[in-house]
């Protein structure tokens, strides 16, 4: 099979050439030329009529201005393939099927150009476009002998060359477009798993802050709470108190410049189970309350307390967890309340403060508040955020989806 498809090869690599190569056709066109002129005048300076491929003497003895005509217009347009295409494949065609009307025998260069300009045409366009040039020659072995001068084995030979040069076009166009077709699946492939990735990316980010960041700052509030509250602490202990909490912090200033990282714009579904719910919100409430160095931290629960989607109930917990951790961060030691109200349609999630408020530059920068609007948008709902000299208030709006029971 590799011997069958070798011929094809090397006449696809040189259309190519012939295509691609600059200044080729031009150089190609004056050399066809020249050598069409060159056989033309030799032809009808010979004795005898002329006959055969390649001899373009006279039948009757006319004037050979008309053999030099039709060869240069069979020949030079080659120059214009590369802009002009058909209308030159036209002129070659044309210029070859008159030739043959006139009683000569195209020259070895037209019978080229003509070849050359098949191949092309078939190489960029369908059949339906390159199957008509064949026409004149078909007419002419269908006519009856003699219209062409006796000629129509040459008009034979012509007519299979062209066919030959189309038929190796089609093929190099079909296979560029398959090869085209698999490009284009592998790179929609491509996009698709590099979306994937980016969204696990962003679940892993998601994740990391949610979690591991609010973990390492109550570690650090912890340590700092530790060394200013515990009476009578030796110094090398409050020292090293104070490098806990150092450590710490520089943890999480390392994690959220690898999470700037792995983060991406790419919304992603609720994480597996086992995920933590609304009825974990005691135990995360305990905690902060435990690291607030006495302040005042409180749940508050109002209207009809019922089972959400986990989806939902994985948004309000990781909401409330980021509040309470920008809580303790830029409010240490403020009296927080935490409110769920329940509606009939929607989960208002509250978390206020009584501390400083958080600024303008300061809720722009990381991506606590990003990341609760990021998971909010996933369910449906949205977050409003109030931060005055008064304290910082923050509401999320989540549409209820009842769990089913069963």
């Amino acid at each position: 099979m590799s011997h069958a498809t070798s011929p094809a090869s090397r006449a696809l690599a040189a259309g190519r050439r012939l295509t691609h190569a600059p200044g080729l056709p031009i150089t190609g066109a004056v050399v066809l030329a020249l050598l069409a002129l060159i056989q033309v005048t030799g032809a009808t300076t010979s004795n005898g009529p002329a006959s055969g491929l390649g001899n373009v003497g006279p039948v009757a003895g006319g004037p050979p201005t008309f053999a030099l005509l039709l060869g240069l217009l069979g020949t030079a347009p080659v120059a214009f393939v590369r802009t002009h295409l058909l209308p030159v494949a036209l002129v070659v065609t044309l210029a070859n099927a008159l030739t043959l009307a006139g009683g000569y025998v195209p020259t070895l260069a037209a019978t080229v150009a003509l070849v050359v300009v098949v191949f092309l045409v078939a190489r960029q366009r369908a059949p339906r476009v390159w199957l008509p040039l064949l026409l004149p020659f078909v007419v002419f072995l269908a006519i009856p002998l003699g219209a062409v001068g006796g000629h129509e084995d040459a008009v034979a030979v012509v007519l299979t060359l062209s066919t030959v040069a189309g038929l190796v076009g089609s093929t190099a166009r079909s296979r560029s477009e398959s090869a085209a077709r698999r490009e284009s699946e592998e790179h929609l492939v491509g996009s698709m798993l590099e979306n994937a990735a980016r969204g696990e990316r962003a679940r892993i980010a998601r994740e990391l802050h949610d979690v591991v960041a609010h973990h390492i700052s109550m570690i650090s509030i912890q340590a700092e709470t530790a060394r200013l509250t515990t009476p009578g602490m030796p110094p090398d202990g409050a020292r090293r108190l104070a490098a806990i909490s150092e450590t710490a912090r520089e943890a999480l200033g390392e994690m959220r410049r690898l999470l700037g990282v792995l983060r991406q714009d790419a919304d992603t579904l609720p994480t597996r189970a086992p995920q933590p719910g609304l009825d974990d919100l005691v135990d995360l409430v305990d905690a902060a309350r435990e690291t607030a160095n006495g302040a005042s931290t409180r749940l508050i629960v109002s209207g009809q307390v019922s089972p959400l989607e986990p989806g939902v109930e994985l948004t309000a917990y990781r909401i409330v967890q980021e509040a309470l951790t920008n809580t303790r961060r830029h409010a240490p030691g403020a009296a927080v309340d935490v409110e769920l109200d329940y509606t009939d349609t929607e989960l208002h999630v509250r978390v206020r403060d009584n501390g400083p408020g958080l600024s303008t530059e300061a809720a722009a920068v990381g991506h606590g508040l990003l990341g609760m609007r990021e998971r909010a948008a996933m369910v449906g709902g949205d977050i409003q955020v109030l931060s005055r000299q008064t304290g910082f208030h923050l509401e999320a709006r989540l549409p209820l989806d009842h769990a089913g029971t069963p």
